[in-house]
C-alpha cells in the first residue's frame, strides 16, 4: 500500500531547502509534473512502475486502492512525499488553484505498463 515519507527540510535566513536524496525505494528514470488541472487525473495502476509524488505548491488528493485497502491521502506540503507501488491503482483530484504535482517514476513511459481497471 502507498505510504508517506517526510522529506528533510533546511531553513535559515536565506530561505528553505528540501532535499530528495537516497529516499526512494527505486532508481529514478523519469519525472514529470502535473499542473493547471481541470479534471481528475490518473485512473490506473502499473505492472512494474513505482512512483513518488510531491505537491510542490498548493494541494491535491490522491486516492489509492491496492486491492485490499482504499485510502485518500492529502498532499498539502512540499515536504510530504507519497510512495506508490506498482499495484496501487490511483487517481489525483481536488487540485487547488496553482497546485503543481511532481512525479518521479522508476520506469520510462511504456503504455503497456498501464492497467486501467480498478480493483473491485
Amino acid at each position: 500500500m502507498a505510504y508517506l515519507i517526510d522529506l528533510p527540510n533546511f531553513s535559515d535566513s536565506r530561505g528553505n531547502l528540501t532535499v530528495v536524496e537516497k529516499l526512494f525505494p527505486f532508481e529514478i528514470k523519469r519525472f514529470y509534473y502535473i499542473y493547471d488541472v481541470t479534471a481528475k487525473r490518473g485512473g490506473h495502476r502499473h505492472k512494474i512502475t513505482k512512483q513518488a509524488l510531491i505537491c510542490l505548491g498548493g494541494s491535491c488528493e490522491i486516492y489509492v486502492n491496492d486491492g485490499e485497502k482504499e485510502e485518500t491521502i492529502l498532499l498539502d506540503s512540499n515536504s510530504k512525499c507519497l510512495i506508490l507501488d506498482s499495484k496501487d491503482w490511483h487517481t489525483m483530484d481536488n487540485f487547488t488553484q496553482g497546485a503543481i504535482l511532481l512525479v518521479f517514476s522508476s520506469q520510462y513511459y511504456d503504455k503497456d505498463d498501464y492497467i486501467d481497471e480498478e480493483y473491485k
